[in-house]
């Protein structure tokens, strides 16, 4: 027969309560942490189709040229978040319901650990109707 202690536990109850907080306190950083990284996911790839809508704007302006919308895409980027996500930017003229829009395309790393990830995994367009039609 187990010995009872004044509490009326057995013995091989004590110390449970660390472990459960241990437990729980892990599980708990652990979701705080995805969320986080769901919100920077999410703030660059918002940030990323803001600059791909901005550039593509510059370069369906009168007189302007998709190199334009490259160059700017690629400033803005590089001054939102960082030039790495700025290396792969083109833009073209599309035509949409037969009206003519400038496009830009972004490739940029999805950002799996704080703003590291693989290279490319996220693609975002901006389009702007161009002003010499």
């Amino acid at each position: 027969m187990p010995v009872l202690p004044t509490s009326g536990r057995p013995h091989s109850e004590s110390g449970a309560a660390i472990a459960d907080f241990v437990m729980v306190a892990g599980l708990l950083s652990l979701l705080f942490v995805a969320v986080l990284q769901l919100g920077v996911a999410l703030h660059v790839r918002n940030t990323l189709t803001f600059c791909a809508a901005e550039g593509a704007r510059a370069g369906a302006r009168s007189g302007a040229s998709p190199a334009d919308a490259v160059v700017r895409t690629q400033s803005l980027i590089s001054t939102s978040i960082s030039s790495r996500y700025a290396q792969q930017v083109t833009a073209d003229v599309e035509t949409v319901d037969g009206v003519q829009v400038v496009a830009v395309h972004v490739a940029a790393p999805l950002p799996v650990i704080a703003f590291l990830g693989p290279s490319g995994a996220m693609r975002v367009t901006g389009r702007a109707f161009e002003e010499d039609q």
